[in-house]
């Protein structure tokens, strides 16, 4: 009996460095835990706040090994707390330094390691390096397990993202963010919800970083009250929707029910034709649309 899966969303302005914004981060885990919290969760890129040089040399400079105290505190801290944690780095990488999520269970061990798969490369992002695949965990979390993956930002705007997660088992959709949440992108990741049956919880940074309002959210994933969709009511899937302030805010989700929602219903793999879906995986289709600053290598 896992009951509800209480994931606690870090919605923070940078503090401006590196270090300090480790420093506070830590904070906001403690108080993470305070809450009852079984994971915390990062927004993007949280070493430096989002923020990059589109100069090769000065972004490889800004990046942070994974391996470094900095990053490996939350490790320990993890342990201590007894709570997962997903802390997020520009992350030093050869060749060139990648968008990463590393998971530390609540036993301090790394069992999940993300690097975002869609970078956008219609900015700053198109210097970075990408990210090989997506990955999954069962993460212990004291009352059973949930399996983890992630998704990072602008991998929301991709279905395929999702999809995959919930083909290896997914659960959970861990998504650390950094851009306006808004009607149409939270709308995205309710559909990501809706069509793989997956709880799904994005962080974003709070409303005082340029670009950003806050707004993390959460969709557990269960569209109906019942189990069939064809006499059941409708119900509300968002379970979180946060304000524009820095705090933590916790989301809920029932895993046991989302469990028996999943073995019922109509969607995720149920009637999916994958041999009709050729098109998707022909890189010379044609595209009618333009794109700038769009890279033709990994």
């Amino acid at each position: 009996m896992l009951c509800k899966l209480k994931v606690a969303v870090l919605q923070m302005n940078s503090a401006g460095t590196v270090e300090e914004n480790m420093k506070k981060g830590i904070c906001f885990c403690e108080k993470a835990k305070a809450m009852g919290a079984d994971i915390a969760l990062f927004p993007e890129m949280w070493s430096t706040g989002y923020t990059m040089s589109e100069d090769p040399v000065l972004l490889k400079q800004m990046a942070t090994d994974p391996e470094s105290p900095l990053i490996t505190q939350f490790g320990t801290l993890a342990a201590k707390l007894n709570m997962a944690i997903g802390i997020t780095l520009l992350e030093q990488h050869d060749p060139m330094p990648r968008n990463t999520m590393i998971l530390y269970d609540r036993f301090g061990q790394k069992v999940l390691c993300y690097s975002k798969v869609h970078t956008c490369d219609f900015h700053e992002e198109y210097n970075l390096s990408r990210g090989e695949n997506f990955y999954v965990t069962d993460l212990d979390i004291g009352r059973g397990t949930v399996c983890v993956g992630s998704m990072i930002c602008y991998d929301r705007e991709f279905p395929e993202s999702a999809r995959i997660l919930m083909l290896k088992g997914a659960e959970l959709i861990l998504v650390p963010n950094a851009c306006p949440m808004e009607t149409n992108r939270l709308s995205q990741l309710r559909s990501r919800a809706y069509e793989n049956m997956l709880g799904i919880v994005i962080c974003n940074y709070a409303d005082q970083t340029p670009n950003c309002n806050g707004h993390s959210s959460a969709f557990d994933g269960i569209a109906y009250d019942g189990l069939l969709y064809f006499s059941d009511t409708p119900k509300d899937m968002q379970v979180l929707e946060a304000d524009g302030r820095e705090d933590v805010f916790l989301a809920e989700i029932d895993l046991d029910e989302l469990r028996a929602y999943r073995k019922a219903e109509k969607f995720g793999n149920a009637f999916r034709r994958p041999d009709r879906y050729s098109l998707l995986l022909d890189k010379q289709v044609s595209d009618p649309f333009v794109r700038k600053n769009r890279r033709t290598v990994n």
